[in-house]
């Protein structure tokens, strides 16, 4: 029994969340291979190599695979099915995007966002916001499944495995990228940071947000906002962290000036330590907090600061 595990890079490195889905795909079986399509991606395949768990990488190399176009990658993924038994990728962005063409021309039914593995057919997944966990068993020859990278540990990168090139599929060429708005950051990934300061209602204005950037700052921590934060304009929606937004699940989890509305804690409520700042006894937060502090952030945020 083969496992296909689609690789998340940017043609020069390997996206973190990538090792996340090789433990969950070493849960299902023995032998799990690694598909790295892109366009001058030789470095990411040695990368690839190096993953603990991994028997082989498949290296597919076209300029159509610069942008991991979903037309594209999905052709060639089914072009390779036929050698595996389940196909997995992390439930980001591109995966969430990839992952249903890819079942959808199977006709197999996808299984998303999984976060544990009970057994090579049987899988569960969070639903209602979290609040309730599913146990799906799938009975489809070939199963197409994303993993919620926050619910699997990264494998180790201390391997040795082969990697064989494969024959790029045709271009597709119905689906081009013409462009790309990027945030770009000094600070840490929000979805692979260790430690996340987020910001919600109660900071106030965009203005004010920059008491929560810097206490990330001091910390060396991702900043991260609730929706409701988001929704006021105070950060861009890159920022947000929810059942809307991004799940983490870092070692230290900031919440300052957050109530805790069902929709945030779908979305951090996994992180190993919860800290909540809020004048509001009575917020929501405090229940999953492991540390609280009911004060005015406008007080206790540059008082936290200073002694850092």
């Amino acid at each position: 029994m083969s496992i296909l595990v689609i690789a998340e890079h940017d043609n020069s490195e390997l996206h973190v969340s990538t090792l996340n889905t090789v433990t969950a795909a070493t849960q299902m079986g023995d032998d799990v291979h690694v598909l790295v399509a892109g366009s001058g991606a030789g470095d990411v395949a040695a990368q690839a190599a190096k993953v603990s768990g991994v028997g082989k990488v498949v290296h597919a190399d076209a300029d159509h695979y610069k942008d991991a176009v979903t037309t594209e990658l999905s052709d060639l993924i089914v072009g390779l099915a036929g050698d595996y038994s389940h196909i997995v990728a992390g439930a980001t962005t591109t995966g969430k995007d990839l992952m249903p063409r890819v079942a959808a021309l199977l006709d197999s039914a996808q299984i998303s966002d999984i976060i544990a593995v009970d057994s090579a057919d049987t899988f569960k997944r969070p639903i209602y916001a979290g609040n309730a966990i599913a146990t799906v068993q799938n009975a489809d020859a070939k199963k197409v499944i994303t993993v919620r990278p926050t619910g699997f540990d990264a494998a180790a990168t201390d391997g040795s495995a082969e990697v064989a090139t494969v024959e790029a599929s045709a271009e597709n060429g119905s689906t081009k990228v013409v462009g790309r708005e990027l945030t770009v950051s000094e600070r840490p990934d929000l979805g692979a940071a260790s430690i996340v300061v987020s910001g919600g209602r109660g900071v106030g204005s965009a203005e004010n947000f920059k008491i929560i950037e810097g206490l990330a700052d001091k910390l060396g921590a991702a900043v991260g906002a609730s929706r409701a934060a988001v929704d006021a304009g105070y950060v861009p929606n890159d920022y947000q962290v929810g059942q809307t937004g991004k799940v983490v699940a870092p070692n230290l989890y900031v919440a300052v000036g957050i109530s805790g509305a069902i929709q945030h804690l779908a979305g951090m409520k996994d992180s190993k330590v919860i800290v909540a700042i809020n004048k509001d006894e009575e917020a929501p937060i405090f229940q999953v907090a492991d540390y609280g502090l009911v004060a005015d952030l406008f007080e206790a945020v540059p008082e936290m600061v200073s002694q850092l």
